[in-house]
């Protein structure tokens, strides 16, 4: 049930009241404590709004902050809170502390503790100023995270797709099935008038005297087309390549020796060689040593 606006600005009023009596009450201990540590009267006054204060800040930063920025802000509203707890509470042990009959710089009898109570109310001012600067520049920075728009027809879209059974879903492609190709030997033309089988003569048919003569009939059958020549799909055969003379080491060099006639002893290299004469890496280099022993044994 939503209160109307009347009975929430009630609301409000009535919790600021409460805050305010609140802060009355903490800001009478926090003002002797200011005094007792050597403040004057003017910072005296200022010390519970420093304390207080800072703890209202942080509350509101967290009504605005998100994620790590959110807890930081919660603990420093969880620090100031118990420390502002703490003074509250060494000032109502401390009847010394209402009146001016207290030593300066004397929280406490026992001297750790005095020491630890002193550190504690001079360095929250200080600490009022860190965290209230970076409070305030987190919240200045802060950019709220817009909620996306919920769109009715793709819920009622999704809500489809769920209902679906399997065999209504999209079934995957399968995956291309590739053919292995394997080569027949081509065959030459077939003879089928010689492949046929031999047929036999019917048997003569006795006919009426008055009946005509009928000549026979022959039968013959058509020889079938001869099936096209396939293309070639793969690999050569060796029987159908046509066999090439292999030369031997003598015609090799007289090959080599008249197309390095007129070549410079630079480019006489095993690779020329091979491409000029037209022969394997091997024989390439034995013709290559071979041309350059006969220059060197003909150089003047």
């Amino acid at each position: 049930m939503t209160l109307p606006r009347k009975g929430r600005a009630a609301l409000v009023l009535a919790l600021v009241g409460v805050v305010g009596m609140a802060f009355r009450v903490s800001w009478n201990a926090l003002r002797d404590i200011a005094n007792a540590v050597g403040a004057d009267d003017t910072a005296a006054t200022l010390y519970p709004f420093v304390v207080d204060g800072l703890m209202a800040l942080a509350l509101v930063a967290t009504l605005v902050l998100a994620g790590r920025d959110r807890t930081f802000a919660l603990r420093v509203l969880g620090t100031y809170t118990a420390a502002s707890l703490v003074l509250n509470y060494v000032h109502g042990l401390v009847p010394e502390l209402h009146g001016t009959t207290v030593d300066w710089g004397r929280l406490a009898n026992w001297d750790p503790a005095n020491w630890a109570l002193v550190l504690l109310a001079t360095s929250l001012p200080v600490g009022s100023i860190y965290f209230g600067s970076d409070l305030v520049a987190k919240v200045l920075h802060h950019r709220p995270t817009p909620i996306p728009a919920v769109d009715a027809n793709a819920e009622e879209s999704t809500e489809t797709v769920m209902k679906r059974s399997t065999a209504d879903l999209p079934e995957s492609t399968p995956p291309p099935i590739t053919a292995t190709v394997v080569r027949v030997p081509d065959q030459g033309p077939v003879d089928f008038m010689k492949s046929t089988l031999p047929l036999k003569p019917l048997p003569p048919i006795a006919l009426p005297i008055e009946s005509a003569p009928v000549e026979p009939i022959e039968r013959s059958v058509a020889p079938a087309a001869a099936p096209r020549p396939r293309g070639v799909t793969g690999r050569v055969p060796d029987v159908a390549r046509s066999p090439r003379p292999k030369r031997t080491q003598a015609e090799l060099l007289a090959e080599a020796r008249t197309a390095t006639a007129d070549w410079p002893d630079a480019e006489l290299t095993a690779e020329g060689i091979r491409r000029a004469v037209r022969t394997s890496p091997a024989n390439a280099r034995m013709l290559r040593d071979t041309l350059k022993a006969e220059r060197t044994t003909t150089a003047p």
